[in-house]
């Protein structure tokens, strides 16, 4: 006790044995940390963007990237466009069809008419061999001729098969015959032949005239020979 008779007073500062507290932050604050991470994110997704990019564009423009699709595209072509043995449209029909018409290198006989093989002809599933057409698949066939002759007698005009049913005989499937009334003047004429006939592998079909001495030989296109399965 003090020497006055009163208790001793002893002053206690609570706040000294307390940690410190931080200050706290602000609203202003909050929102600016809030903003610079959006905008962190922001800026990382457009250089992601800006990266992928780049590769498309380099695999775009790379030679050495595309070849192999070049290859396989032109591989593709190349199945598409099957060549043939002679100058076929690109759609190819569904059944036998030939079709031929003159020209200088076709070399006929006196009556037998010979056909050109570089002035388009169309020969699919039928072969031209020895002036005939050979038929390489049974079935019916239209066969058709038509000669451009000029003449001042009497003009023949045929389609002959070869089969070997008959020990490889010529048999008439068409024929026709142009008379001149004036034998003194040569006139200029057309002459069409057209039928159905059942054909068998084999068989061969050609045009024989009077004379081929007779026909008319200024464009390919008057006169023609073909035939087609229908």
């Amino acid at each position: 006790m003090a020497e006055s008779g009163y208790p001793s007073v002893y002053v206690v500062d609570t706040h000294a044995t307390r940690p410190p507290v931080p200050p706290r932050l602000s609203k202003v604050g909050r929102r600016a940390g809030m903003a610079r991470t959006l905008l962190f994110i922001l800026v990382s997704m457009a250089l992601c963007g800006i990266i992928i990019e780049a590769c498309f564009i380099y695999r775009l423009y790379n030679p050495e990237s595309n070849t192999g699709s070049a290859t396989s595209s032109k591989s593709i072509a190349e199945q598409d466009v099957t060549p043939t043995k002679s100058s076929n449209p690109v759609f190819l029909p569904s059944k036998p069809v030939a079709h031929l018409t003159d020209g200088q290198d076709a070399v006929s006989t006196k009556e037998m008419m010979a056909w050109s093989t570089v002035a388009d002809p169309i020969l699919y599933e039928m072969v031209y061999k020895d002036r005939s057409l050979v038929i390489q698949k049974d079935g019916y066939y239209y066969v058709y001729s038509k000669i451009f002759f000029s003449d001042n007698g009497t003009f023949h005009h045929l389609v002959n098969q070869k089969t070997k049913k008959y020990d490889g005989k010529s048999i008439n499937l068409l024929q026709s015959r142009k008379y001149s009334e004036n034998h003194k003047i040569s006139i200029k004429s057309n002459s069409y032949l057209g039928g159905v006939f059942y054909l068998e592998k084999g068989d061969a079909i050609f045009v024989e005239v009077s004379d081929t001495a007779k026909v008319m030989r200024h464009k390919s296109t008057e006169n023609f020979f073909g035939a087609y399965m229908i």
